[in-house]
């Protein structure tokens, strides 16, 4: 559009140096030829700003219009030619200003490039084309502008939604990743420092019990409690470090973990045995071992604390699809209920969330007076 103002200037100037060659108000005309140049070349500096509070044009602006179109309309006075410039102008005002403003604008416009043509062409009789088609051009152009402007601010306005939107769903991200990473953490505290706390007050209670009638079996249960405290602050460091389970941090893997894990809870009380079926095909992500280990600490944590058993067994089993992990006791047993306000404390509903992350499920199997069968079963990666 800028082009094609300044090609029409420049083609007006040059017909009307060709067709009124030594005219006197050729002066005046090649100086509002330059000066509304000039001022056209301003435009981006002066050119259309409005106030954001009220829309309007501010003062430098509106003065700059207003010399535009008083340049151009002084200029078609004196050279009916120049009325060719008149279709950037359009743009230029629509841009400028508000619908209505801007259409009074155009259509005062129209009526300035009309006089001048039919002054110019008066001598040559009364033509249609010289009072219909300027006023069809100027109302196409202004209904073009109008309707891609519209359409522009629905296009801003969606973009806003959008970026808007991004961001709250970036906000949600953040407070789910939040609520997940301290579920996360809640299950790793309950896994480790609460259910070794747990034991050692048994052990230690117990050896309150019988510190005066079998010191050897108390000095034994603070040994014990010792070694779970011992290892609580070794799983403490390595919470803090990168939260992997200790078992694991010695790189011997999931099944030597799980060896140790029975060897440790072992007591006079409850014998822990530990058996593996079948191979892996490949090495288990560190992710589904940690959860793994969890869990067997949690499931023998309640072993002690409220199953009364006196054995129980860890088994690992490699199926072709998944793993498999079975803590059963031979416990009082209870009655499983699938109603989540139907377990009592955080151990299974965190072995449920634990599971769920990784896509696995757990299955419980008990029956009161007869132990309990615990089932951790996670997909293997294909």
């Amino acid at each position: 559009m800028h082009v094609a103002f300044f090609v029409l200037l420049c083609s007006s100037l040059t017909r009307y140096l060709i067709v009124h060659p030594g005219a006197p108000g050729t002066p005046w005309v090649l100086v509002l030829a330059v000066v509304l140049a000039l001022l056209y070349v301003l435009g981006p500096v002066l050119g259309p700003q409005r106030s954001a509070a009220t829309g309007t044009l501010t003062a430098a602006p509106a003065l700059w219009l207003t010399g535009v179109i008083g340049t151009w309309l002084t200029l078609v006075v004196l050279a009916p030619s120049f009325g060719w410039c008149a279709v950037p102008l359009f743009y230029t005002g629509l841009r400028s200003l508000r619908t209505r403003p801007a259409v009074i604008l155009v259509a005062l416009l129209t009526t300035a490039v009309v006089a001048a043509q039919v002054k110019l062409r008066l001598r040559f009789g009364f033509d249609p084309n010289l009072m219909f088609a300027p006023p069809a051009v100027a109302a196409v152009a202004t209904a073009v502008f109008i309707y891609s402007q519209r359409q522009a601010d629905r296009l801003r306005t969606v973009i806003t939604d959008l970026v808007r939107t991004r961001r709250e769903l970036a906000a949600t991200e953040r407070r789910e990743g939040t609520l997940a990473e301290r579920q996360r953490l809640s299950m790793e505290i309950h896994d480790t420092l609460a259910q070794g706390l747990s034991s050692q007050q048994m052990l230690l209670q117990a050896a309150d019990r019988l510190w005066d009638d079998d010191p050897v079996a108390a000095r034994r249960h603070i040994r014990t409690a010792a070694s779970i405290a011992e290892h609580n602050l070794t799983e403490a460091r390595r919470f803090v470090h990168d939260l992997a389970p200790a078992d694991l941090a010695d790189g011997g893997g999931l099944e030597e973990a799980l060896r140790t894990l029975a060897e440790r809870e072992s007591s006079d009380t409850l014998r822990i045995r530990f058996h593996q079926d079948g191979t892996p095909t490949a090495p288990l992500p560190e992710r589904v071992q940690s959860a793994l280990v969890r869990i067997a600490q949690g499931a023998l944590a309640n072993i002690r604390e409220h199953a009364d058993a006196t054995t129980a067994a860890l088994t690992l089993t490699y199926l072709d699809d998944h793993v498999v992990l079975d803590v059963a006791d031979d416990g009082r047993g209870f009655t499983p209920t699938d109603r989540p306000g139907g377990v009592r404390g955080h151990g299974l509903p965190a072995m449920r969330a634990r599971l769920q992350q990784l896509g696995g499920t757990l299955a419980i199997e008990s029956t009161p007076g007869e132990g309990t069968v615990l089932s951790a079963a996670v997909p293997l990666p294909s």
